[in-house]
Protein backbone atom coordinates (compact mmCIF):
# COMPACT_ATOMS: atom_id res chain seq x y z
CA UNK A 1 0.00 0.00 0.00
CA UNK A 2 1.29 3.39 -0.94
CA UNK A 3 -0.61 6.26 0.49
CA UNK A 4 0.67 9.54 0.17
CA UNK A 5 -0.75 12.70 2.29
CA UNK A 6 -1.69 16.01 1.52
CA UNK A 7 -3.41 18.72 3.75
CA UNK A 8 -5.97 21.15 3.04
CA UNK A 9 -4.84 24.93 3.50
CA UNK A 10 -7.49 26.75 4.18
CA UNK A 11 -6.62 27.36 7.74
CA UNK A 12 -3.75 29.35 5.77
CA UNK A 13 -3.43 32.60 4.31
CA UNK A 14 0.08 33.21 4.41
CA UNK A 15 1.67 34.43 1.06
CA UNK A 16 3.29 31.58 -1.49
CA UNK A 17 6.27 31.45 -0.11
CA UNK A 18 5.91 31.04 3.14
CA UNK A 19 2.50 29.07 2.96
CA UNK A 20 5.10 26.57 1.52
CA UNK A 21 8.12 26.47 3.81
CA UNK A 22 5.35 26.55 7.07
CA UNK A 23 3.82 23.09 5.99
CA UNK A 24 6.53 21.42 5.14
CA UNK A 25 7.63 22.24 8.29
CA UNK A 26 4.61 20.54 9.61
CA UNK A 27 5.63 17.27 7.58
CA UNK A 28 3.74 17.49 4.20
CA UNK A 29 5.04 17.72 0.92
CA UNK A 30 1.45 17.85 -1.11
CA UNK A 31 -1.43 20.50 -0.43
CA UNK A 32 -4.66 21.10 -1.35
CA UNK A 33 -5.27 24.71 -2.31
CA UNK A 34 -8.04 26.69 -1.82
CA UNK A 35 -9.36 28.48 -5.65
CA UNK A 36 -11.50 30.89 -3.46
CA UNK A 37 -12.21 34.51 -2.78
CA UNK A 38 -10.03 35.16 0.01
CA UNK A 39 -6.81 33.28 -0.90
CA UNK A 40 -4.01 32.93 -2.86
CA UNK A 41 -5.61 32.00 -6.26
CA UNK A 42 -8.97 33.45 -6.67
CA UNK A 43 -11.06 32.20 -8.91
CA UNK A 44 -11.64 35.20 -11.71
CA UNK A 45 -7.22 34.52 -11.47
CA UNK A 46 -7.00 31.34 -11.81
CA UNK A 47 -5.81 31.06 -15.39
CA UNK A 48 -2.90 33.26 -14.56
CA UNK A 49 -2.24 32.31 -11.14
CA UNK A 50 -2.25 28.61 -10.39
CA UNK A 51 1.01 28.13 -12.58
CA UNK A 52 2.57 31.13 -10.83
CA UNK A 53 1.32 28.85 -7.55
CA UNK A 54 2.69 25.67 -8.09
CA UNK A 55 6.10 26.98 -9.08
CA UNK A 56 6.45 28.92 -5.93
CA UNK A 57 5.54 26.12 -4.02
CA UNK A 58 7.93 24.23 -5.68
CA UNK A 59 10.30 25.93 -3.99
CA UNK A 60 9.57 24.41 -0.93
CA UNK A 61 9.32 21.00 -2.21
CA UNK A 62 5.66 21.13 -1.76
CA UNK A 63 3.24 20.11 -4.89
CA UNK A 64 -0.78 20.99 -5.15
CA UNK A 65 -2.09 17.32 -5.46
CA UNK A 66 -5.70 19.00 -6.00
CA UNK A 67 -7.76 22.07 -5.72
CA UNK A 68 -10.93 23.10 -3.92
CA UNK A 69 -12.15 25.15 -6.79
CA UNK A 70 -15.42 26.20 -9.09
CA UNK A 71 -15.97 23.58 -11.92
CA UNK A 72 -15.62 25.34 -14.78
CA UNK A 73 -13.37 24.51 -18.07
CA UNK A 74 -11.19 27.69 -16.79
CA UNK A 75 -10.19 25.90 -13.77
CA UNK A 76 -10.10 22.06 -15.61
CA UNK A 77 -7.51 24.27 -18.34
CA UNK A 78 -5.24 25.85 -15.37
CA UNK A 79 -5.16 22.84 -13.37
CA UNK A 80 -3.81 20.88 -16.45
CA UNK A 81 -1.43 23.79 -17.12
CA UNK A 82 -0.41 23.32 -13.65
CA UNK A 83 -0.01 19.95 -13.41
CA UNK A 84 -2.94 19.59 -10.56
CA UNK A 85 -4.58 16.40 -11.17
CA UNK A 86 -7.50 17.09 -9.10
CA UNK A 87 -10.30 19.69 -8.60
CA UNK A 88 -12.37 18.90 -5.48
CA UNK A 89 -15.99 19.88 -5.12
CA UNK A 90 -19.02 19.38 -2.54
CA UNK A 91 -22.38 18.47 -3.58
CA UNK A 92 -25.15 21.15 -2.26
CA UNK A 93 -28.50 20.26 -2.80
CA UNK A 94 -30.59 23.35 -3.73
CA UNK A 95 -34.28 24.74 -2.97
CA UNK A 96 -35.48 22.45 -5.79
CA UNK A 97 -34.97 19.40 -3.27
CA UNK A 98 -32.17 16.45 -3.71
CA UNK A 99 -33.76 14.52 -6.64
CA UNK A 100 -33.74 17.60 -8.76
CA UNK A 101 -30.10 18.77 -8.31
CA UNK A 102 -28.62 15.31 -8.18
CA UNK A 103 -29.95 15.35 -12.22
CA UNK A 104 -28.82 18.57 -12.55
CA UNK A 105 -25.39 17.92 -10.92
CA UNK A 106 -25.12 14.85 -13.48
CA UNK A 107 -25.66 17.28 -16.40
CA UNK A 108 -23.13 19.56 -14.73
CA UNK A 109 -20.67 17.35 -14.81
CA UNK A 110 -21.48 15.04 -18.25
CA UNK A 111 -21.08 18.61 -19.91
CA UNK A 112 -17.54 18.71 -18.51
CA UNK A 113 -16.27 15.62 -19.35
CA UNK A 114 -14.40 16.20 -22.87
CA UNK A 115 -12.45 18.81 -21.16
CA UNK A 116 -11.58 16.38 -18.83
CA UNK A 117 -11.08 13.28 -20.71
CA UNK A 118 -8.44 16.41 -23.21
CA UNK A 119 -6.69 17.70 -20.75
CA UNK A 120 -6.36 14.58 -18.04
CA UNK A 121 -7.73 16.59 -15.13
CA UNK A 122 -10.15 14.60 -12.69
CA UNK A 123 -13.19 15.78 -10.83
CA UNK A 124 -13.63 14.61 -7.01
CA UNK A 125 -17.21 15.33 -5.57
CA UNK A 126 -16.91 14.74 -1.47
CA UNK A 127 -19.62 13.43 0.84
CA UNK A 128 -20.35 16.51 3.31
CA UNK A 129 -23.09 16.37 5.57
CA UNK A 130 -26.34 18.84 6.35
CA UNK A 131 -27.60 20.13 3.00
CA UNK A 132 -25.28 17.84 0.98
CA UNK A 133 -25.31 14.44 -0.73
CA UNK A 134 -23.79 13.40 2.35
CA UNK A 135 -22.20 9.73 2.53
CA UNK A 136 -20.92 7.00 0.50
CA UNK A 137 -24.53 5.82 -0.70
CA UNK A 138 -25.81 9.58 -2.08
CA UNK A 139 -22.24 9.68 -4.30
CA UNK A 140 -22.56 6.20 -5.43
CA UNK A 141 -25.99 7.06 -6.67
CA UNK A 142 -24.37 10.42 -7.70
CA UNK A 143 -21.69 9.75 -9.81
CA UNK A 144 -23.05 5.98 -11.56
CA UNK A 145 -23.07 7.59 -15.01
CA UNK A 146 -19.15 8.58 -15.27
CA UNK A 147 -16.26 7.19 -15.98
CA UNK A 148 -14.06 7.55 -12.63
CA UNK A 149 -10.69 8.68 -14.85
CA UNK A 150 -13.56 11.90 -15.22
CA UNK A 151 -15.24 12.48 -12.55
CA UNK A 152 -14.79 10.52 -9.22
CA UNK A 153 -15.46 10.32 -5.33
CA UNK A 154 -13.64 12.25 -2.27
CA UNK A 155 -15.03 9.71 0.29
CA UNK A 156 -14.58 12.21 3.68
CA UNK A 157 -14.56 9.66 6.62
CA UNK A 158 -15.90 12.35 9.23
CA UNK A 159 -18.62 13.47 7.22
CA UNK A 160 -19.99 9.69 6.91
CA UNK A 161 -19.61 8.89 10.39
CA UNK A 162 -21.68 11.98 11.03
CA UNK A 163 -24.29 11.52 8.56
CA UNK A 164 -23.86 7.79 6.80
CA UNK A 165 -23.20 4.47 8.25
CA UNK A 166 -20.06 2.33 8.82
CA UNK A 167 -16.50 2.89 7.40
CA UNK A 168 -16.05 -0.83 6.05
CA UNK A 169 -19.63 -0.67 4.09
CA UNK A 170 -19.30 3.08 2.98
CA UNK A 171 -15.56 2.05 1.19
CA UNK A 172 -17.47 -1.27 -0.38
CA UNK A 173 -19.97 0.92 -1.50
CA UNK A 174 -17.83 3.67 -2.98
CA UNK A 175 -14.69 1.73 -4.07
CA UNK A 176 -15.47 1.72 -7.35
CA UNK A 177 -15.58 5.65 -7.61
CA UNK A 178 -12.77 6.03 -5.12
CA UNK A 179 -9.90 8.98 -6.10
CA UNK A 180 -9.16 10.33 -2.83
CA UNK A 181 -9.89 9.91 1.41
CA UNK A 182 -10.64 13.14 3.19
CA UNK A 183 -9.34 12.17 6.99
CA UNK A 184 -10.33 14.45 9.93
CA UNK A 185 -12.95 14.08 12.90
CA UNK A 186 -16.25 15.20 14.62
CA UNK A 187 -19.03 14.49 16.89
CA UNK A 188 -22.25 15.91 17.27
CA UNK A 189 -22.24 18.61 20.03
CA UNK A 190 -25.38 19.49 21.76
CA UNK A 191 -25.93 23.07 21.38
CA UNK A 192 -28.87 23.90 23.99
CA UNK A 193 -29.40 22.12 27.64
CA UNK A 194 -31.18 18.97 28.39
CA UNK A 195 -34.44 21.84 29.94
CA UNK A 196 -34.79 23.18 26.19
CA UNK A 197 -38.01 21.56 24.46
CA UNK A 198 -36.23 20.35 21.69
CA UNK A 199 -32.21 19.14 21.48
CA UNK A 200 -30.10 21.13 18.85
CA UNK A 201 -27.01 19.60 17.21
CA UNK A 202 -23.81 21.08 15.70
CA UNK A 203 -20.66 18.94 14.28
CA UNK A 204 -17.78 19.66 16.73
CA UNK A 205 -14.06 18.92 14.92
CA UNK A 206 -11.51 17.51 17.05
CA UNK A 207 -8.24 15.25 16.71
CA UNK A 208 -8.03 12.22 14.07
CA UNK A 209 -8.26 9.97 17.62
CA UNK A 210 -11.62 11.91 19.49
CA UNK A 211 -14.36 11.63 17.22
CA UNK A 212 -17.02 9.48 15.86
CA UNK A 213 -14.92 8.46 12.57
CA UNK A 214 -12.68 5.74 13.99
CA UNK A 215 -9.64 6.21 11.62
CA UNK A 216 -7.96 2.69 12.40
CA UNK A 217 -11.35 1.06 11.28
CA UNK A 218 -10.71 3.35 8.06
CA UNK A 219 -7.21 2.26 7.38
CA UNK A 220 -7.43 -1.44 8.03
CA UNK A 221 -10.30 -1.10 5.54
CA UNK A 222 -7.80 0.87 3.10
CA UNK A 223 -4.84 -1.20 3.48
CA UNK A 224 -7.21 -4.56 3.28
CA UNK A 225 -8.36 -3.08 -0.13
CA UNK A 226 -5.19 -1.71 -1.25
CA UNK A 227 -5.36 1.61 -1.46
CA UNK A 228 -2.40 3.14 -3.59
CA UNK A 229 -3.88 7.01 -3.53
CA UNK A 230 -3.92 10.24 -1.63
CA UNK A 231 -4.95 11.12 1.72
CA UNK A 232 -5.97 14.61 2.76
CA UNK A 233 -5.76 16.09 5.94
CA UNK A 234 -8.66 18.54 5.74
CA UNK A 235 -6.96 20.44 8.71
CA UNK A 236 -10.57 21.48 10.22
CA UNK A 237 -10.87 21.81 13.90
CA UNK A 238 -13.40 23.69 16.01
CA UNK A 239 -10.26 24.92 18.25
CA UNK A 240 -9.01 26.88 15.47
CA UNK A 241 -5.69 28.47 17.47
CA UNK A 242 -4.74 24.50 17.82
CA UNK A 243 -4.62 23.93 14.15
CA UNK A 244 -1.02 23.50 13.82
CA UNK A 245 -0.36 21.43 17.00
CA UNK A 246 -3.23 19.48 15.83
CA UNK A 247 -2.66 18.43 12.63
CA UNK A 248 1.22 17.45 13.52
CA UNK A 249 -0.13 15.13 15.72
CA UNK A 250 -3.01 13.80 13.23
CA UNK A 251 -0.46 13.74 10.81
CA UNK A 252 1.60 11.20 12.53
CA UNK A 253 -1.22 9.24 14.10
CA UNK A 254 -2.41 8.79 10.33
CA UNK A 255 1.09 7.78 9.23
CA UNK A 256 1.27 5.06 12.09
CA UNK A 257 -1.81 3.54 11.39
CA UNK A 258 -0.28 2.84 7.89
CA UNK A 259 2.61 0.66 9.35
Amino acid sequence: MSIRFSVFTKPWKLPLLALGEHVAALGFDAIELPVRPGYQVEPENVTRDLVRAARILAQSGVRIASVAGPTDEATVLACAEAGVPLIRTMARVGPEGYNATVSALQAEYAALVPTLERTGVGLGVQNHCDRFVPNALGLHDLLRPFDPRHVAAVWDAAHEALNGMEPEMALEVIWPHLCMVNLKNAYWQRTRGPEAEVATWRPYWTSGRQGLASWPRVMSELRRRGYDGMICLPAEYTDEEAVDRLIVEDLAFAQSLCA
